[in-house]
């Protein structure tokens, strides 16, 4: 594999800066292409004009008062994040990839997340402001005021989040999931949805983070075969564990999973290493949903929008991915009340081997985590 060298990326960077004042650029990075490579592919359509830039090490130095430990919010196995403040005030998050990661590593994780977010645009995704190539490799967010989703659910020391927001969560990760997946110029794949790589604004609206891993997938693909697996544990697909077969049901199944947890408010992998779906299959078979609800929210819950998203979670963790719904049937199901169980009931055969996984032999091989954070809470 070759990458990029650090005196390429500035030389990259230098000409970037002279070409977004005089013309929209003809190439892009295209993350996770065969072999993992990262090269520069041309585009099929005219992208839109980038919008984030290319900042100081003075400027983010600065911003995060020389990255304080009092700033720093987030870390992970390769990067630190820390809240910083810009001279015009606005809060910004600086992803520092961090040394202990390889250069090749640290040059795949940065060229990903610039070709998967530089030119997307959605209130449920992340904005990138920018990037940083000056004694260090650095990514400038969007200052998520509120954290992750995980940080506001699990920490005992809050208030627990209410039905209201939790239904809000829900609704506005799917719409970003299906822009990734059918509103953008090329299919963008995530590969690690899961709570804390959703943020929260201060109204509490989700933004998907973290594209570290993300792959693009041309149209003309119906999927892509990776190696190594690379995720986090608890929210591995079937398909993609076992065969590293990775497309839009790998995103689907990951979002089932984060369903359950936004019902439940348990977390994806208990202390007895058991997997959350594995707990909630069953209960979803019997139809016994308000035993899946978080019993912290004392009965406080909309009855209807329940059901909706307890019904979109038990066809996303499907074993298979052929029975999993897209995430426009997924946003049907939980926006219009789209429950068309037979619709949606799987032959007898099929039930039969959805039984058998159970999704044991997924967690019992795995490590607890492959991936990271960019940021999580404050």
């Amino acid at each position: 594999m070759r990458y990029i060298r650090t005196g390429s990326f500035k030389r990259f960077f230098s000409n970037r800066r002279r070409s977004f004042d005089e013309k929209l650029p003809k190439e892009s990075f295209s993350p996770g292409e065969e072999n993992d490579t990262c090269e520069i592919v041309p585009l099929t359509e005219p992208p839109q004009r980038p919008t984030w830039k290319c900042f100081s090490f003075e400027e983010i130095f600065d911003a995060t008062a020389g990255f304080s430990s009092d700033n720093l919010v987030g870390k992970g196995g390769y990067a630190e994040v820390y809240r910083g403040i810009l001279e015009d005030g606005q809060a910004i998050a600086v992803k520092r990839l961090t040394k202990a990661s390889t250069d090749e590593r640290k040059e795949k994780e940065f060229l990903t997340e610039i070709g998967a977010l530089g030119h997307v645009c959605h209130p449920n995704v992340t904005s990138l402001l920018g990037c940083c190539i000056d004694n260090g490799l650095y990514l400038i967010f969007q200052f998520s005021s509120k954290g992750s989703v995980a940080s506001l659910l699990h920490d005992e020391n809050l208030p627990t989040m209410d039905w209201k927001t939790r239904y809000k969560i829900a609704v506005g990760t799917a719409q970003g999931l299906h822009y990734l997946h059918k509103g953008c110029p090329r299919r963008i794949i995530h590969r690690d949805i899961k709570s804390t790589n959703i943020l929260l604004t201060a109204e509490f609206e989700p933004q998907i983070s973290d594209f570290g891993l993300a792959k693009w997938l041309p149209s003309q693909w119906t999927h892509h075969s990776i190696i190594p697996i690379e995720g986090t544990f608890g929210h591995l697909a079937p398909e993609y564990f076992m065969h590293g077969i990775v497309d839009e049901k790998t995103d689907v199944f990951a979002f089932g999973v984060f369903l359950l947890e936004i019902i439940s408010g348990k977390k994806p992998i208990d202390g007895s290493h058991q997997s959350l779906h594995s707990w909630a299959k069953p209960i979803l078979n019997e139809g016994e949903i308000e035993k899946l609800v978080d019993p912290k929210l004392g009965g406080a819950y909309d009855v209807t929008q329940l059901n909706r998203l307890a019904f979109s979670a038990s066809l996303c963790i499907r074993a298979s991915s052929t029975w999993r719904p897209t995430m426009t049937e997924v946003l049907e199901v939980i926006m219009e009340g789209e429950m068309d169980e037979e619709k949606w009931k799987m032959p007898e055969g099929e039930e039969e081997q959805e039984e058998f996984w159970g999704f044991e032999d997924l967690e019992c091989e795995c490590d607890s985590s492959f991936s990271t954070s960019p940021h999580d809470s404050i």
